[in-house]
């Protein structure tokens, strides 16, 4: 079974085109904005700048609702977390605990969505040259900036690869005649726990692996004058007036929605 497919979609959209630059910081103020958001109108303005950059980007909904499998259990655990209090006369449920997990899971799964994006309309190269370009004056610091690049630019590319081992641990195991849609609820959230365990473990071991191929390629072995020779790119970035409309825009609407509400 594939389970590396291509996480970059190629295309010609609006987020497609803009600076990898660019698109790293709109996802940090967004990501910024999410957490000083507390109201749920103000949620909803940033579901819908969520909104506006899906139609932008031309990626297909059910690409981005189809990888959160993974994400979509972690923000049911949220919700029942805070839904379900226990005190001396056994559980019990809160309707404001219920709201606040609802709250916290459209938080989590906006998050990753919008990460997603960014994962789809980015190639790995691109998004490890432009987290380098905006961590270049902490190289003054003798902070290993490719490095810091290259870990933050696997880190997004690991996101879209869990659901997708997610998806086909699950298939292997209702192959093997597990149930996951039968019982309660609680039921079928432990049934959960027989797909979380061997899909950490499979992150572990594809962790590993890339960690060999890249010692094997005496990533971080070759040095000038003791100091680590700096990584290079074919193409150069450019940061057009678009791209800076396009931050500008992006900023100032999150700050906007995240002071009013």
């Amino acid at each position: 079974m594939q389970r590396d497919p291509s996480i970059h979609i190629p295309g010609y959209s609006i987020l497609h085109r803009l600076d990898p630059r660019a698109k790293i910081a709109i996802l940090a103020v967004y990501s910024f904005a999410l957490l000083f958001v507390s109201s749920w109108w103000g949620m909803g303005l940033m579901a819908a700048l969520f909104a506006a950059a899906l139609l932008s980007s031309r990626i297909p909904a059910g690409k981005v609702f189809g990888c959160g499998a993974v994400i979509y259990v972690l923000a049911t655990f949220a919700v029942l977390f805070n839904t379900v209090r226990f005190g001396e006369g056994g559980p019990a449920v809160s309707l404001a605990g219920l709201e606040t997990g609802c709250f916290y899971g459209a938080r989590i799964l906006l998050l990753f969505w919008m990460s997603l994006l960014l994962c789809f309309t980015s190639t790995s190269t691109s998004l490890t040259s432009g987290l380098a370009s905006l961590m270049r004056p902490l190289r003054a610091l003798r902070v290993p900036v490719d490095d810091v690049a290259l870990v933050l630019s696997l880190a997004l590319r690991f996101i879209p690869l869990t659901s997708v081992e997610y998806s086909a641990i699950k298939q292997a195991q209702r192959a093997r005649c597990a149930h996951f849609e039968d019982g309660s609820l609680w039921q079928r959230l432990r049934a959960e726990t027989t797909v979380f365990i061997p899909l950490f473990v499979g992150l572990f071991r594809r962790a590993d692996r890339l960690a060999l191929a890249m010692d094997a390629r005496c990533y971080g072995i070759a040095h000038r004058d003791g100091e680590p020779l700096r990584r290079t790119s074919l193409t150069l970035l450019r940061f057009g007036l678009g791209d800076g409309c396009a931050l500008v825009v992006t900023v100032a609407y999150c700050s906007l929605v995240a002071v009013l509400s």
